[in-house]
């Protein structure tokens, strides 16, 4: 077998890619076939961690003033922190069944059904071998959950960000939209902020620029396609 090309990621799951074909919540058989997936790589060795978004149960930035709604930004946040803890709880049980022992680490304390959020426990967790789960972003408003998968990614020394999308990589515009649309194999970060290309959000671009650490864009959809990238093969977009 193939050696793997990253021994420790962190896997970024938008809400959206939990709720599948639905048109809100969680979608059961998106959540089994991640959770297959991963027990997948946990077998080649693999340390997993994943920072998940809230945006299939509510997304701040789109219930703020800035578009036309009447909700302070910071209150929001919060409520779209608090999504991303419910769609935590969902995969850390799914996982579990699935046979992989998980553990939910919150930036915002809630002890009675998350740990609190500690590097150095995260680490340890991880080199137990159980899969951590990052919920809450990074605890602050006006940061992405993007933002929060970068600036865990840097304390856990994860070798690699493996950004979950519903498309093989990233374009030069919307594939569904536009149909010359041109899919990039490889980029430089410098480019990405330049062309305002949708990969991460650029504050999370350039945490992972200053520190070096490379982003895989790759199809979700597709089974196996997390073991393919970490087995090195050629798919979706390489941003380094």
């Amino acid at each position: 077998m193939k050696s793997i090309c990253y021994k420790r990621i962190v896997l970024k799951l938008s809400g959206e890619a939990l709720q599948g074909k639905k048109t809100h919540g969680i979608d059961d058989v998106v959540l089994s076939s991640i959770s297959r997936q991963i027990k997948e790589i946990k077998e080649l060795g693999v340390e997993v961690a994943m920072v998940l978004g809230g945006g299939n149960i509510f997304r701040g930035q789109e219930n703020t003033a800035s578009r036309g709604l009447d909700m302070d930004r910071s209150v929001a946040d919060y409520m779209g922190m608090l999504a991303t803890v419910i769609n935590g709880l969902a995969m850390q049980d799914s996982l579990e069944k699935t046979g992989v022992p998980t553990r939910v680490m919150t930036a915002i304390e809630m002890q009675r059904i998350a740990e609190p959020y500690i590097r150095r426990r995260a680490i340890r967790h991880l080199e137990k071998g159980r899969a951590v789960i990052f919920v809450a972003g990074t605890g602050n408003p006006y940061f992405t959950t993007d933002t929060a998968a970068a600036l865990r990614a840097m304390e856990i020394g994860a070798d690699a960000i493996l950004k979950a999308t519903k498309v093989d990589g990233v374009y030069s515009a919307d594939p569904f939209r536009v149909k010359n649309a041109k899919k990039f194999a490889r980029l430089k970060y410098i480019d990405v902020l330049k062309k305002g290309l949708g990969v991460m959000d650029a504050t999370a671009v350039s945490l992972c620029m200053d520190n070096k650490l490379p982003i895989i864009v790759f199809n979700l959809n597709k089974p196996g396609n997390i073991k393919r990238v970490l087995l090195g093969e050629k798919i979706g977009t390489i941003v380094n």
